[in-house]
Parts: structure tokens; C-alpha cells; sequence
């Protein structure tokens, strides 16, 4: 995912039922700004991310 624009970075390995990558994406959108939760296994975290008018993630 090279040039993909990350707003957040949450470690994987939180609390059993909390999602904090999810509840910030949801936050972001209900401001208006397009964002989704993508899984980072080589540093084992969820990072939220911009996406563009047309649903793909955003270069940086």
C-alpha cells in the first residue's frame, strides 16, 4: 500500500470487543471525509485510511 495516505494507526491486540480503528474511520466519515479500516500485517496493526471520490485509497 505505498502512497496510501494514513490518517490513524491503531496496534492489533486491543481489548476483546473494541474497535477503536473502526469507531475512528466511522467518526471520519460522518464528517465527510472518506476513510476505511486495512489491516497491516508486517506491523501487526489497523490503520485507517483516506480514500478518494471513487472509494480507492489515496495516494499521499
Amino acid at each position: 500500500m505505498s502512497g496510501t495516505k494514513v490518517l490513524e494507526f491503531f496496534p492489533a491486540g486491543g481489548p476483546h470487543g473494541s474497535w477503536p480503528a473502526e469507531e475512528c474511520a466511522a467518526q471520519r466519515r460522518a464528517q465527510g471525509q472518506p476513510a476505511t479500516v486495512v489491516m497491516d500485517l508486517d506491523r501487526d496493526a489497523f490503520l485507517v485510511v483516506a480514500l478518494d471520490h471513487e472509494g480507492r485509497t489515496e495516494a499521499a
